[in-house]
């Protein structure tokens, strides 16, 4: 094996951990609560919606993560109910999810962190998520992150994981991932879950350090349709099965790790976005900060004019200068570059139309890069995105009905 390499199993792959999925009448069809399970007490760390209207779940296990003083056992997800302002009740249905989880797993509630997923404002069955925790806990296994890797998906085309194996010395430790997220994405995160999973031991301050740089380049960087939910959150827990011990001098490597796998789920979530047809790169050059290099590329790849233009494959530059220019960073127009693939069809305020045609080609294909060059400084910064199509208008015109 080479320093990283990717390796199959994703929550399961690192030593420790278990994983099961199943079907408990939440949703009308398919799996709906998973539980993902260290088998012990293990390092936890969080990073969670920045919208204001934040949902039950997330309160619960923000304030779980506290109590237990960055310590979890397990993770429990349910699809197909958001429990999203639903008030005092929905706090109550959170909280039962972490006590059905303690009974069944053995430990504190403190140590069960919790997320839901669908529709906002529906009331989450409190009888119904028992008993799938109940079912769960029952079927945990090692082969199991299939199963609990689709019982988080709602529009998803279908699940997302990932993991890898990084050499340390002569020691190996894995990182292992699951996300969902189809629509409402866009940083800071989306409607997206994601749990990671590390056989590494590392403890809980470092491993919310780690976390959060990695979802800064990964998560937060990709972006379907401009919305922000209620819900999003990432996991991270560390068993410490391998006996690999992350200190300050290999934490660059374990944060590089942790950023490879997130980035795997991250890109999927998008190249997998509500009626996606393309996988769009959007690469912001020349900017004078790493914050307005961010803010550049988040604004170019949430253009919805830019977005459907990549739809119907019009290699129309004039919406992304325009784009360019609304950003509100620094652009100097006249050392301004905008390239689709590798042509040029813009450069220092000149158009070069002439190009169209070999850029329309590019645009034919299902994996794209925009670069454009805002010419006042020397940082960088890629966003994922997606086209916006005919397809994304009727999923979510009809998402209630």
């Amino acid at each position: 094996m080479s320093n990283s390499d990717p390796i199959a199993g994703g929550v399961t792959a690192p030593a420790g951990f278990r994983a099961a999925g199943v079907a408990c009448g939440i949703k009308t069809d398919g799996l709906d609560v998973a539980v993902i399970d260290a088998g012990a007490p293990a390092s936890a760390a969080a990073v969670f919606t920045t919208n204001l209207m934040a949902a039950a779940p997330v309160l619960v296990s923000r304030s779980q993560l506290e109590a237990s003083g960055g310590m979890a056992r397990a993770i429990i997800i349910n699809s197909g109910c958001a429990n999203a302002c639903t008030g005092k009740a929905g706090l109550t249905v959170a909280r039962s999810m972490a006590d059905a989880g303690a009974e069944r797993l053995g430990c504190d509630p403190t140590q069960i962190l919790v997320a839901s997923t669908g529709v906002i404002g529906v009331s989450l069955d409190a009888h119904k998520v028992s008993n799938g925790i109940a079912a769960a806990s029952a079927a945990l296994s090692r082969d199991g992150h299939v199963d609990a890797a689709r019982a988080i998906l709602t529009t998803d085309l279908g699940p997302k994981e990932a993991a890898v194996g990084t050499r340390l010395g002569t020691r190996e430790f894995r990182v292992g991932g699951m996300a969902k997220g189809a629509g409402m994405i866009d940083p800071n995160m989306a409607t997206m879950l994601a749990v990671l999973t590390t056989d590494a031991r590392v403890d809980a301050t470092r491993l919310q350090r780690a976390l959060t740089d990695a979802v800064a380049d990964t998560f937060n960087a990709i972006t379907v349709d401009g919305e922000c939910s209620t819900n999003d959150s990432v996991f991270a827990l560390a068993s410490g099965a391998s006996d690999v011990e992350i200190d300050e001098q290999s934490f660059p490597v374990f944060v590089d790790t942790l950023k490879t796998v997130a980035r795997q789920l991250a890109v999927a979530i998008v190249r997998g976005g509500e009626g996606a047809s393309k996988l769009v790169a959007i690469r912001a050059h020349g900017a004078r900060t790493p914050d307005e290099a961010r803010r550049a590329a988040k604004t170019l790849a949430n253009s919805l004019l830019v977005k459907t233009a990549l739809h119907g494959g019009d290699p129309n530059w004039g919406r992304l200068i325009a784009a360019a220019g609304r950003a509100g960073v620094a652009f100097d127009s006249t050392r301004a570059v905008v390239r689709i693939g590798d042509t040029i069809l813009f450069k220092h305020g000149h158009p070069f139309d002439e190009a169209s045609p070999v850029a329309a080609s590019y645009l034919r294909g299902t994996d794209i890069e925009i670069h454009v060059d805002f010419g006042v400084g020397t940082y960088e910064a890629t966003v994922w995105t997606c086209d916006l199509s005919a397809e994304y208008v009727r999923i979510n015109s009809e998402y209630r009905t």
